[in-house]
């Protein structure tokens, strides 16, 4: 458990310091988790299952379209369970799984490229927490989802549209890359939005911009393109702890920001979450029944209609999207869903719902991807 607690506080507000090692040559196939024309985790079944609140079923088939005009870059968070500090470029089952979780279903529109990199290992976090000397290599990290992004401009991109996609050390790396080589690079103007979920983003209060970045606002309305969609989680009727890792950030003039998809698109407070059938993994509770004495669904992704409402809200100094399940008792479905960080029994309050960081609003995601890309060909009609 604590491997995961550890993979979780890479949420990655530092900027890395240490001079990074050489860096794989991505041109080659093999450095890459996910591309597109080959099959891979984000070229997987996304068939969900709706579940209404009469607690009937149905089957909601994943259609991709066959237009893909504008392209994702994805990075993954903290998975790997090699025994090194950092982990290496093979891809392994537990790359896989999230890339199916979380990447995947964004290939219903856009074309989906997602690096191996050298991630910080949960053995290296878990021995941190321990006590014990490690000597992780952050910069590594870094230095090569740089060099998947530079060769992606180079050999892939042809001028196309993109939304950069991040969760936890994914949404870390993204951040101190995005301040440190694309804000201020032609290749800028190509990018649609970045969506950083699950870490803190700096921006001074009552601006929107001017803290982690110089240059990317944070989105605040529908329409929007060229702006950050950044988010971290917790239960609707839990504050973020006062020394909580998420939603504060040290500097007083600044706070963490907090955009909620779902009021991007215009349905402030319903979101379309969409969850994985078996639970949200790692530390949580397993799922065992979504609608009482029935047996889970056999699609790997549910959705409960009406289920999930989601509200950004500033409380005793922090940021958050408050996140509300909608216990019905009259309502067969489950009444609420295992997606806290736990130790044992202990629920770590720290953490918040990070583990349900992307679940919790994923139907929206997707829509907004589509949306901001339709905003930005709107802004660059010779595009």
């Amino acid at each position: 458990m604590l491997t995961i607690l550890a993979a979780l506080a890479l949420a990655a507000d530092a900027l890395p310091v240490a001079a990074p090692a050489p860096t794989p040559d991505y041109t080659q196939d093999d450095a890459w988790l996910c591309r597109p024309g080959r099959v891979d985790a984000c070229a997987s079944d996304q068939t969900v299952t709706v579940i209404e609140a009469s607690g009937r079923m149905h089957a909601e088939p994943f259609v991709a379209a066959a237009d893909k005009p504008f392209d994702c870059f994805y990075v993954y968070p903290t998975v790997s369970t090699e025994s090194t500090p950092n982990s290496d470029m093979t891809v392994g089952e537990d790359e896989r799984r999230v890339a199916f979780a979380q990447a995947a279903r964004f290939g219903q529109n856009c074309r989906v490229f997602a690096p191996m990199y050298r991630q910080v290992t949960l053995t290296s976090l878990r021995d941190a927490m321990l006590g014990k000397p490690v000597t992780p290599d952050r910069a590594m990290a870094l230095a090569d989802v740089t060099a998947a992004w530079r060769s992606y401009l180079a050999h892939d991109n042809g001028g196309r549209p993109v939304v950069l996609i991040g969760h936890s050390q994914g949404s870390g790396v993204l951040k101190a890359m995005i301040a440190a080589s694309v804000e201020n690079d032609p290749a800028m103007d190509r990018v649609v939005s970045a969506m950083l979920l699950g870490t803190n983003l700096a921006v001074p209060a009552g601006k929107t911009v001017g803290g982690d970045f110089k240059r990317m606002p944070v989105c605040t309305r529908g329409g929007e393109y060229g702006c950050v969609v950044t988010y971290v989680s917790f239960r609707a009727d839990k504050v973020p702890p006062v020394h909580s890792r998420f939603g504060r950030v040290a500097d007083p003039a600044m706070r963490a920001a907090c955009v909620n998809p779902a009021a991007l698109l215009g349905h402030p407070g319903a979101s379309d979450a969409i969850f994985t059938t078996a639970g949200a993994g790692l530390s949580a509770t397993p799922m065992r029944e979504w609608v009482t004495g029935k047996p889970l669904p056999t699609t790997p992704f549910v959705k409960l209609p009406g289920f999930v409402t989601t509200t950004c809200v500033e409380s005793g100094g922090a940021n958050y999207l408050a996140v509300k399940f909608n216990a019905n008792p009259r309502d067969p479905r489950l009444d609420d869903i295992p997606g806290d960080v736990r130790v044992g029994n202990m629920v770590l309050a720290d953490w918040g719902l990070h583990l349900l960081d992307m679940p919790v609003a994923m139907g929206d995601l997707v829509a907004l991807s589509r949306a901001q890309y339709l905003a930005w060909k709107a802004g660059h009609p010779a595009g």
